[in-house]
C-alpha cells in the first residue's frame, strides 16, 4: 500500500536520488548546492512543497507542488515535479502522489491543478490521460539569467 505525506527531515538522501532522477530524465544539470536550496525550502513549505509516496516504509516517490494567483479563478496548483523510483512504477505511486496533490490544492480552495511533461513521455502520459485533460497546449520556456 502507497502512503503520501509530506517530505520529513530524515526522507533527505533518499529524496536526492529521485530529485537527482528526475532531473537526469529531463536533462538538467544542477550543482549540489542547488539540491541543497531546493531541499531547504521544500521543507520550509512556504512557497514551494513537497511530498513524498512511501511503499514498506520507503520513498519511492516523490512531487513538488507551489500555488499561485490566476486572473480567472480563486488560484491554480502548479505540480512542478513528478517521480517515481523505475523499481516502484505501476504500483500507484505516481497516481498517489497526484492524487494527494489535488486533495491539498482542494483544501485551499483552488479550482486548477495543472503539470507539464515531455511530449514523448509515453509511459507517463499514460496515466495523465487517465487523471486529468490533455487540452494541447505547447509550452515555451525563456530564460532570463
Amino acid at each position: 500500500m502507497i502512503e503520501i505525506s509530506p517530505l520529513r527531515p530524515d526522507d533527505r538522501a533518499r529524496w536526492e536520488v529521485l530529485a537527482r532522477g528526475y532531473k537526469a530524465f529531463y536533462e538538467t544539470e544542477l550543482a549540489d548546492a542547488e539540491y541543497e536550496r531546493t531541499w531547504q525550502r521544500l521543507l520550509q513549505a512556504e512557497d514551494v512543497f513537497g511530498s513524498a509516496a512511501r511503499l514498506d516504509g520507503q520513498v519511492v516517490g516523490i512531487a513538488h507542488y507551489l500555488f499561485h494567483a490566476n486572473p480567472w479563478t480563486a488560484g491554480s496548483c502548479y505540480l512542478q515535479d513528478l517521480f517515481v523510483d523505475e523499481a516502484a512504477r505501476g504500483q500507484g505511486a505516481a497516481r498517489a502522489l497526484i492524487e494527494h496533490v489535488a486533495q491539498v490544492a482542494r483544501e485551499r480552495g483552488v479550482e486548477r491543478l495543472y503539470w507539464h511533461t515531455k511530449q514523448d513521455n509515453a509511459r507517463a502520459r499514460i496515466l495523465y490521460d487517465k487523471v486529468a485533460s490533455f487540452r494541447g497546449f505547447i509550452s515555451y520556456v525563456r530564460p532570463l539569467t
